[in-house]
């Protein structure tokens, strides 16, 4: 099949969305089947992938308004690839691509049938956005994307309401996301969507080699860099008395670390050697560095604004635990790394993230309780035997449930129902 993935996210564009569908684009090429991948233009080239072709097009850099310059320049990028190449089946991935319904029509009559990905919802997220406000991780207006999501999300929903009617199939990346599209915008029963959770590189992200010589000498120094590097942490020992703690995401209020720096002078009274590292990219990283100044604890919080693949793998495998105190996702890809890596995880007590972390992986908490996030990360340091178990435990969920070669499977399973339901329904 020649199939087109329509992302507003692909490398060097990662995020959530970009990683895996540039994961995904690789595997369905292995798989046999022609890709091409139609994104918005970067200053900086895509990587390349044998089998994977991608074609940047134009986009207006407004929050929001975006989806819609993007969705119109992908639309002219489909029809003119398809003169070009006959296409067998267009995979869009939602919400950060918006197409009216007769746009949809046009590409299911005239190109091919549409599998739209529901990658969360503009109303989950204006949510998120609103709790995480409402527990001061930030003021809305200081954000212009989480303005415009509180501002527009009632508009914006439409377009993801037309990806589900008009498309022939769609596919929601966790049960939480397909119970929202029926709460907030009341699809049918009967409409066609598979849950399909999103998988991690289990290849990059893997447990220490510890017979590797580069690598040692790799987490040696990442944790020296932190102050947190007694005898048993250089060995990747459970019971090390300077324990370092991971926070991985965009440094914006709905991922929640303003409760997580709460948390911390909490955990320091217990484990007062505890290093916390953030890494990731985004608008508050001075007001984080300016909390945890005021909380006293700066000497124990380090942000990092981005670092390559291996590092940031690297970072996982040299972490004793990874804290995800998130307000709002449409599943979450950051939990799933840590598990591959084998380091458990603390997270939020709530769908999607439940989905995938229990208390045989890591431990949970109330949704922006950071004294409960406090106990839950207190309480997996305490417990080193059962946390080296909940590290194989992990490592295993991810092989048997959230594997890349098992997405790719999967899609392929519903690009061809829809390849053949539209064959039906043209008869």
């Amino acid at each position: 099949m020649h199939i087109v993935m329509v992302s507003g996210e692909y490398p060097p564009r990662w995020g959530g969305m970009g990683s895996v569908v540039f994961h995904l684009a690789g595997h369905l090429a292995q798989r046999g089947h022609k890709v091409t991948v139609i994104t918005r233009k970067h200053k900086l080239m895509p990587p390349t992938q044998p089998g994977v072709e991608v074609i940047p097009v134009r986009w207006t850099p407004l929050p929001m308004a975006f989806t819609r310059s993007f969705g119109k320049n992908a639309l002219k990028a489909l029809v003119k690839l398809n003169r070009r190449r006959s296409i067998d089946v267009v995979n869009a991935q939602l919400p950060l691509v918006s197409w009216t319904k007769s746009q949809f029509r046009f590409i299911e009559k005239s190109i091919a049938p549409v599998v739209s990905t529901l990658n969360g919802s503009w109303v989950g997220e204006k949510e998120g956005v609103r709790r995480a406000a409402m527990n001061r991780e930030t003021a809305t207006w200081r954000n212009p994307n989480d303005l415009a999501i509180r501002l527009t999300s009632w508009w914006y929903k439409r377009y993801e309401r037309n990806g589900v009617l008009e498309s022939t199939c769609s596919v929601a990346i966790s049960r939480s996301t397909l119970e929202e599209f029926h709460e907030f915008y009341k699809i049918p029963d009967d409409a066609d969507i598979e849950v399909i959770h999103w998988g991690c590189d289990q290849r990059v992200f893997r447990p220490p080699d510890k017979d590797n010589e580069a690598e040692q000498l790799n987490h040696e120094r990442i944790r020296k860099a932190y102050d947190c590097a007694d005898e048993e942490a250089l060995s990747y020992g459970p019971k090390t008395e300077t324990p370092m703690l991971l926070a991985v995401g965009r440094l914006v209020a709905r991922k929640g670390y303003m409760s997580l720096l709460r948390a911390m002078p909490l955990i320091l009274k217990e484990h007062e050697n505890t290093r916390l590292v953030i890494t990731g990219r985004g608008h508050m990283k001075k007001s984080l560095l300016k909390t945890a100044e005021e909380l006293g604890v700066s000497h124990a919080v380090f942000i990092k604004s981005s670092m390559s693949f291996e590092e940031l793998a690297q970072h996982y495998r040299s972490a004793d635990l990874v804290v995800y105190p998130s307000y709002y996702e449409g599943q979450g890809l950051i939990p799933l790394e840590a598990l591959a890596s084998g380091t458990p995880v603390v997270t939020v007590d709530q769908p999607p993230l439940t989905e995938m972390i229990d208390e045989t992986v890591g431990g949970l908490f109330d949704r922006g309780d950071h004294s409960g996030m406090a106990k839950a990360v207190c309480d997996e340091l305490n417990g080193s035997v059962k946390r080296i178990k909940k590290a194989k435990a992990g490592r295993k969920r991810v092989l048997e449930s959230f594997t890349f070669e098992g997405n790719a499977e999967a899609y392929e399973d519903v690009f061809q129902r829809s390849v053949q339901k539209r064959h039906w329904r043209d008869r």
